[in-house]
């Protein structure tokens, strides 16, 4: 045997296995495609929110959570409804008491700590037991996606028990008594930097033995014809038209690879896209997108103006408004507001979109307390394709009809909308859902600072009738896209994080973690995420699987 365990995949989820698995004296040798400037995979990338659940911070804003009624949001989001359900159901219910146990006092004792203000993803909107978070469980990383790796990707690649093997393709991987042989090619060296398409050109060929394989080779949203291939038939056809949010690396080899092998893989029409992604001004990988996260307040519209129907605010149910837009005829919508509630409420997802909790520099930090965008707002404002202003509605259409290249929205028509909205804002309370929700958000201390804008009209008051921008200034309109991201489907694991055959045993040998394994079982999102459970979901299954790995060999 080369090692007691070979790692395929050195994003977090393998990180974790590996430190694991070192911790214990165990040897190691974790294998990449990407070059060793790229450790740490897609959450290098992340803006490193975690699912917690009654934590500290969440105590020190007065939010009141347990972990029961967090299980009561996880089980009415996923709605498992299979036969194959049986380990995604055991493995979410594992990490929900997870979440609200160990996970804050294991990371901390690592040096991980959190932004004080505590984010409600995921909001949901429906009658319980339903759809979303009940109370903001969104806690951001002090350093984001690089900060959350550090302590892992530290201790691994200083570890004497583990051995990197950088450029190092796996495409096959048997399995006999004698244990388990990866094999592949190692290909030829590259510079170029993190995230951008490497090289496949092969310079030589491999094969490692060990007692133990575990594949941690991540999701498949950087394959489009394979999302496409895996779209659920219930959400119609898929886009023509989508960008990624994910590296081109994130392929779904893994997965292939390990169903060759003799694994199964279950629910991989269960995926989490966004419907909010624009193209990044500044591309690194190919078809490069961002996701905006919104406060919700700005208006949400289809390609021909027409609002989202109740709930799907920005904010509330990421899923059920890609379902719209898909089934609106277009592969696109549209964010109406104004520059006030922009500066308030858009931010963007992805370390490399907010330099100063990343750099976790606090003179940045305080920057998000004055009037105006975050720097990276304001640079997709003045330099991305999808934003449009002006000081008028009918202006504004005809920006957005010029960028689409078709007349679909009606100048007067969006006038009326915009007005009939601001009816009911000027009221005070008001009936109309996203108006009375908007208020209700402002109830929380951390939205009222920093996420939701004090409700006010967008059109001028004092003009009425002429679609005129009002006080918060000019009005914006965002394009938005289809963002692929996670996979929420893959191989099916017990609570071991072995790999499991159609038959139901276990494959010899062969482990799965992070979100090849559908993040725990072969799904443990069922058809909806919590949010902050994707990173969560890597650090569990790598945890689990490293020490019931440590612990068998």
């Amino acid at each position: 045997m080369d090692a007691d365990v070979i790692v395929v995949g050195a994003g977090l989820a393998g990180l974790v296995v590996g430190y694991e698995l070192a911790a214990a004296d165990r040897s190691v040798i974790m294998l990449d495609s990407e070059p060793l400037e790229s450790i740490g995979g897609q959450a290098y990338w992340a803006l490193g929110g975690l699912f917690m659940v009654n934590s500290s911070e969440q105590r020190r804003l007065r939010i009141h959570d347990s972990e029961e009624l967090a299980l009561a949001d996880w089980l009415g989001s996923a709605a498992f409804d299979r036969g194959e359900d049986y380990w995604p159901r055991r493995w979410a219910e594992a990490y929900v008491n997870f979440a609200a146990g160990e996970q804050r006092s294991w990371l901390h004792g690592l040096g991980v700590r959190w932004f004080p203000l505590v984010q409600w993803a995921e909001r949901g909107g429906y009658a319980t037991p339903g759809h979303g978070n009940s109370v903001p469980r969104f806690h951001i990383t002090w350093g984001t996606g690089p900060g959350l790796l550090a302590p892992f990707a530290g201790s691994v690649m200083h570890s004497r028990r583990v051995r990197i093997r950088c450029r190092h393709q796996v495409t096959s991987l048997e399995v006999d008594d004698s244990g388990v042989r990866v094999s592949g090619q190692i290909l030829e060296p590259t510079d170029v930097p993190r995230g951008v398409q490497t090289s496949r050109a092969s310079a030589g060929e491999f094969s490692y033995s060990a007692q133990a394989v575990v594949v941690a080779t991540g999701g498949i949203g950087g394959n489009f014809d394979l999302v496409r291939q895996s779209w659920p038939a219930s959400w119609g056809s898929a886009p023509q038209h989508m960008i990624a949010g994910v590296p081109d690396y994130v392929d779904g080899s893994g997965l292939k690879i390990t169903e060759a092998a003799g694994g199964r893989v279950i629910n991989l029409d269960r995926m989490w896209h966004y419907p909010e992604g624009i193209l990044n001004h500044s591309p690194v990988w190919s078809h490069h997108g961002i996701r905006i996260l919104a406060g919700p307040s700005s208006l949400w519209l289809d390609a021909r103006g027409k609002r989202f129907p109740v709930p799907l605010f920005p904010g509330f149910d990421a899923l059920g408004a890609l379902r719209h837009v898909v089934g609106s005829g277009y592969d696109y919508s549209w964010f109406v507001l104004d520059q006030a509630t922009l500066a308030a409420e858009i931010a963007l997802s992805g370390s490399e979109q907010n330099g100063d909790l990343t750099a976790k520099n606090l003179r940045l930090l305080a920057g998000r307390m004055r009037p105006g965008p975050t720097p990276e707002v304001r640079a997709f404002q003045e330099r991305g394709v999808d934003f449009v202003s002006a000081a008028s509605v009918l202006e504004l259409a005809a920006q957005m009809n010029q960028l689409v290249g078709e007349h679909l929205i009606d100048g007067e028509s969006l006038r009326r909308v915009i007005e009939a909205r601001d009816l009911q804002v000027r009221s005070g309370l008001g009936k109309d859902p996203q108006v009375v929700a908007t208020a209700a958000a402002r109830r929380f201390i951390g939205d009222r600072l920093m996420r939701v804008v004090a409700p006010h009209e967008l059109l001028d008051p004092k003009d009425p009738g002429t679609g005129r921008a009002g006080s918060g200034g000019p009005l914006v309109a965002i394009r938005l896209h289809v963002l692929t991201r996670k996979t929420l489907g893959g191989l099916e694991t017990d609570l071991d994080g072995r790999v499991l055959r159609p038959d139901g045993a276990a494959l010899r040998g062969v482990y799965a973690v992070g979100e090849v394994a559908g993040f725990g079982g072969g799904g443990m999102h069922g058809y909806r995420a919590l949010e902050g459970t994707f990173l969560g979901g890597c650090l569990f299954t790598g945890r689990v699987t490293g020490r019931a790995l440590a612990a068998s060999l």
